[in-house]
Parts: structure tokens; C-alpha cells; sequence
């Protein structure tokens, strides 16, 4: 087999968990990596639509989407790094990184917030090249790697901002030049009908379109699920290896980004310890959304249901005036329950159940 031959075999296989199989179409529809995730987001919402009587409102369901897509952006990015095979610990400071960095920038300088939006975005990116770099260099596992760097920025976010503006939060930003124009891109509203909804929303439905057509009908979609399934078999057809997992990560690096200048110029300030253990529910909710922890499988529509899951469950836990000290409970509850169907799952189309 030549060289070409074997680079085109490799990523194809990797497409195999999204390839349509022949036999009856539930069968199909559960060999999907989003499966589990489906019945857990029908489920969800049927609880709490008898047991949450708000929810029955458009306005509430906005709310529920906006919660969604707040931990539905970086999801998606987190849930393409894992189908690549790594993690990335910092994409819940990385956000108030990128925050912190446009809203300091700024003002400390007296620029118009657009060359803090554009520093804030490199810096985000470096962060992300900088991970993969280390990863590369290194050969450390990617958790180890990124607790690392996730710890950096933890502790940077704090001591700069004390450092710079004297407190632990940044000053407020609405009387900045180019607010204006910043807050109608990254913070406005959608007018539908009587109901408004967050641009944060259509952000999150265009990444996860996008990332749904990366892992389908890309190349670099190719070499991400090849990577993350086989990456010394990918490594030896000539997958560039090190450089996919360092662009996924500087994808993650973007979506923090995105995320970060939606909260800065919704809230105008933000403070400084912000951010932290939300890591933890991106991950959740691709795990959810049925990436493997091994990695070279999962999608992002999976990651879209986690991050619904989670969405439903914060805001209908306060629409049914539930004691919110259970919601950490139910996310890993939830997590656990959906990683055991998951199993249950491929296991049984594998053996063609």
C-alpha cells in the first residue's frame, strides 16, 4: 500500500462511528456518539417540565438556552480536543483570562476596547499554542500539562489584577470608547417574536455547526479523529500529530476567548477569581455528549446535548425552587449515568446486538 493510500485509510477509519450502518434505523440512531446524550436531554426536560411549571414560557426556555450556550461554547471545542485524545484544564480561567485581558489592556492604556479584544485573542491563542507546545516538547500527559498551566492562570488572574487596578475586580467599562460597537458584537439580543435571545446562542449554534462539519467532511477532521483513535498509526502515515493537537488546543483557546468577551461586555466588569471548576462541567458535558476519555470518538452535537443537560438542570433546579446545593450532585450523577449507557451502548452495537 503507498503512502497516499494508507494516509487516506487511516482517517477514514476514524469516521467510523459517524458512518450509517445498514439494519433497523434505532439501531443506527444508537450507534450515534450523541445517543445516550438524546435520551438523557428527553428525559431531563420531561422532569422538569412537569415538576417546573415556568419552564412552560418561552422567556424561561430562552434562559434555559442562554445557560446552555454559556457552557455550550467552550464544549464544543473541549469535545473536539477530546475526540483528539487530550484535556485542557484551563478552559474555565482561560475565559476570565481573556476577560481580564481586554477589559486591563484598555483601560490601562486608554485605547479603545477593540485593541483589547484583538491582545485578548492572542493571548488566548498563545495559551492554547503554548499547551500545545508544552505537550509536544514534553511527551506529559495533557492533564498534567494543563493543571500546570491551569494553576498559572489562576494565580496570574488574582496577582495581576490586585497588581494593576489595586482590587480583585476590573473597573467598569461602559464609558470606554468602542464600547458600543464591542457590546452589539459580543453581548447584544436577538428580538424573536416576544422573545430576546443572547447572540451568545447563535455563537453556539454556529461552533456547533462548524465543529460538525470539521469532524465530517474536513480533512483536519480526519487527522482530529485519527489522532485521538490511533495517533501512532497516524503518526506513521504521515498525520501531522503534534500540530492537530495544538491547533485543538488553540481551538479551545478561541472558544474561551469567545466566551470571555461575551461575559466582559455583558457585565462590563469581571472579577478576578471567576471562572473556576467550570473546566470541569465542559468536560462533563462532552463526556456526556458521548466523547470517549481514550479519545477518537464523540461529535459536537454530543457536546450541544451536555451542555443543554446542564443548562436544564441549573435553570429548572431554580424554576421548581429546588434546594441548588443538589446540583452538584446530579451533574455527576448525571455523568456517571450517561458514561455507563454510553459503554453500554457501543458495547452492544460492536457485538451487533
Amino acid at each position: 500500500m503507498t503512502m497516499s493510500k494508507q494516509q487516506a485509510a487511516l482517517p477514514a477509519a476514524g469516521h467510523a462511528a459517524a458512518a450509517p450502518v445498514r439494519g433497523p434505523l434505532w439501531k443506527a440512531l444508537l450507534r450515534r456518539p450523541e445517543a445516550g446524550a438524546l435520551g438523557g436531554t428527553i428525559l431531563v426536560f420531561a422532569l422538569f417540565w412537569v415538576v417546573a411549571p415556568p419552564l412552560h414560557q418561552l422567556s424561561a426556555q430562552s434562559t434555559v438556552l442562554y445557560q446552555a450556550a454559556t457552557l455550550g461554547i467552550p464544549s464544543v471545542a473541549v469535545a473536539m480536543l477530546m475526540i483528539g485524545g487530550e484535556f485542557d484544564l484551563t478552559a474555565g480561567v482561560a475565559v476570565t483570562t481573556a476577560s481580564l485581558a481586554a477589559s486591563i489592556f484598555s483601560t490601562s492604556f486608554g485605547l479603545n476596547l477593540w485593541f483589547g479584544v484583538a491582545f485578548s485573542l492572542v493571548l488566548a491563542l498563545g495559551i492554547g499554542a503554548l499547551n500545545g507546545y508544552l505537550l509536544a516538547r514534553t511527551r506529559l500527559h495533557s492533564f498534567l500539562v494543563t493543571l500546570a498551566t491551569f494553576l498559572m492562570l489562576q494565580g496570574a488572574n488574582i496577582a495581576l489584577t490586585r497588581l494593576i487596578t489595586g482590587n480583585v475586580a476590573t473597573s467598569d467599562i461602559s464609558m470606554t470608547p468602542g464600547y458600543a460597537s464591542a457590546h452589539a458584537v459580543f453581548a447584544s439580543s436577538l428580538q424573536i417574536g416576544h422573545t430576546q435571545l443572547s447572540i451568545a446562542i447563535l455563537y453556539w449554534l454556529v461552533l456547533i455547526a462548524g465543529g460538525t462539519w470539521i469532524l465530517l467532511r474536513s480533512r483536519f477532521g480526519n487527522w482530529v479523529l485519527a489522532v485521538g483513535g490511533q495517533s501512532a498509526s497516524a503518526r506513521a502515515v504521515g498525520v501531522p500529530v503534534a500540530r492537530t493537537k495544538t491547533v485543538l488546543f488553540m481551538l479551545v483557546g478561541f472558544s474561551a476567548w469567545l466566551l470571555g468577551m461575551h461575559m466582559l461586555f455583558t457585565y462590563d466588569t469581571v472579577q478576578s477569581a471567576a471562572g473556576r471548576g467550570n473546566e470541569l462541567v465542559y468536560i462533563a458535558a462532552a463526556v456526556v455528549g458521548g466523547c470517549l476519555m481514550t479519545g477518537g470518538y464523540g461529535s459536537a452535537v454530543g457536546s450541544a446535548l451536555g451542555a443543554l443537560i446542564f443548562g436544564m438542570t441549573i435553570q429548572g433546579v431554580i424554576y421548581a425552587d429546588w434546594n441548588p446545593d443538589w446540583f452538584k450532585f446530579f451533574v455527576g450523577a448525571t455523568l456517571l449515568a450517561a458514561t455507563v449507557f454510553n459503554y453500554w451502548v457501543r458495547t452492544r452495537s460492536t457485538r451487533g446486538d
